[in-house]
């Protein structure tokens, strides 16, 4: 077994995010064990990451309707005078804001999150090209990265995503909305999008309740200008709530945002202060996520990489054996013809010279059957490549069956793939438990069961060999 070395991006994300969190410190560390598996495999180059999968960053999605609220509180909220959301309001592009310490913001092309794993939308002009034929090229025209100097954009990334009234109800755009929502731990939904009847819109709503018992969803309220009071924001919120019921949304906290705060009027100071804490959270939120997707990592090994080259092999072994049986039976019919013109079975019942053509006919079956079993392997080849692109898998399914092109293995029946063996398995049992033990380390940061003067602190945990 040769040793894979940590890739540069396992590197990167130790120095960048986990120097201040101990558990996911060691899920880069299993991520490298996942990787070292699926490299032995043949599954990825030395070079590949299976946590290049999904950014590490906390994300924080915006989602707005035709209003300018959306706006007026990302300006107000990041402390930036730039019009940062909606320029124009019927932009259909979705905006990554990223903090960095130069005065001026700047933007650049939606390439820049397509070629670097550590933001979200990383490979994605290969699924916008499967939404829609020639649109992947075209990647500027849904997605850029705007650098800005604000604090509260610290160790998070925001999605500004389009409003869902101008927004054009595209394949390419209902697909950016969907990963956006998937892949955010906090997702902020202006109250504007619920008055909207597009597309766009309803499908929203849609994945909004498909996902409303992650906790992820946040609905802000625009009454720019309602008296700031506990009576008025809950009388605002129950109204909301019950709007909000008749589309099967039940659950998610609701802020109103009266008077957003500036410098020359702090009275939203209230709100941004609950909207603050929720975003101390959003960090919490990323860990469980990344957590979540290690897991997702190692059993899709299992169900879907191993099953869908199983699927491959059994194809290949039915298409070979299925040539050389029309083989035989063609050589089986000429011996028919030749014993009806001039019979030969005396011949093949000859104590020599029948055991001397069988051994001719194998002599000549093998290489065809070899040579039958490249061409063949060649086209299943193509066709795994073309399924790990519509699963979009980083997995290289076509190299994973290629290895089963032994010699043995084309003479024999065997449909699992090379490596898949008990040792394997076990490893990725290993792997499962240990992720289950980060799981736990995770929820020990916040709580301890019968915790005790003596007990050892939540934030500390067995080191994995």
């Amino acid at each position: 077994m040769t040793e894979k070395t940590a890739s540069k991006y396992l590197l990167n994300l130790e120095k960048q995010f986990a120097h201040d969190n101990p558990v996911l410190l060691q899920a880069l560390r299993v991520f490298q064990e996942v990787d070292q598996l699926e490299y032995d495999l043949g599954l990825i180059e030395a070079e590949e990451t299976t946590a290049s999968k999904h950014s590490w960053w906390p994300i924080v999605s915006l989602i707005g309707g035709n209003s300018t609220a959306k706006s007026r509180f990302i300006n107000s909220y990041l402390d930036t005078e730039q019009l940062l959301s909606g320029t124009p309001a019927s932009s259909h592009k979705f905006t990554v804001l990223l903090h960095n310490n130069q005065a001026n913001s700047n933007t650049l092309p939606g390439t820049a999150l397509d070629v670097d794993p550590r933001y979200p939308f990383y490979k994605i002009s290969s699924k916008i090209e499967q939404q829609q034929a020639g649109e992947g090229g075209r990647i500027n025209s849904y997605l850029e990265l705007k650098t800005l100097s604000s604090e509260r954009l610290k160790g998070k990334l925001f999605i500004d995503a389009p409003n869902v009234v101008t927004a054009m109800a595209t394949p390419v755009i209902h697909m950016l909305t969907r990963q956006t929502i998937e892949t955010s731990d906090l997702v902020f939904v202006f109250n504007d999008v619920f008055d909207a009847e597009t597309a766009l819109a309803k499908e929203l709503i849609e994945l909004i309740a498909l996902h409303q018992d992650t906790n992820k969803f946040v609905y802000l309220i625009d009454e720019p200008t309602a008296n700031l009071s506990t009576t008025n924001n809950n009388a605002i919120i129950s109204l909301w709530q019950r709007k909000l019921s008749e589309f099967g949304l039940n659950t998610g906290q609701f802020i109103v945002l009266t008077n957003q705060q500036n410098s020359a009027n702090p009275s939203g100071a209230g709100y941004f202060a609950e909207i603050d804490h929720r975003m101390t959270n959003v960090a919490h939120s990323r860990s469980y996520r990344v957590l979540d997707a290690l897991e997702k990592n190692i059993n899709d090994i299992e169900e879907v990489v191993v099953p869908e080259t199983q699927k491959g092999i059994s194809s290949w072994k039915d298409r070979v054996n299925m040539t050389t049986l029309v083989i035989l039976s063609f050589i089986g019919s000429l011996a028919v013809l030749a014993e009806i013109e001039m019979g030969i079975l005396e011949l093949l019942m000859d104590p020599i010279i029948g055991p001397a053509i069988g051994a001719g006919l194998i002599a000549v079956m093998i290489p065809i059957h070899l040579i039958n079993s490249r061409l063949q392997a060649k086209l299943i080849s193509h066709k795994l490549h073309a399924r790990q692109k519509e699963l979009h898998l980083m997995e290289n399914l076509g190299e994973f069956f290629e290895k089963n092109q032994t010699f043995g293995r084309m003479l024999l029946t065997v449909s699992d793939p090379v490596g898949w063996n008990k040792k394997t398995k076990a490893r990725i049992m290993q792997l499962r438990e240990k992720t289950e033990e980060l799981v736990q380390a995770l929820n020990d940061n916040f709580s301890n069961y019968q915790e005790s003067p003596s007990s050892t602190p939540a934030s500390s945990f067995k080191e994995f060999p």
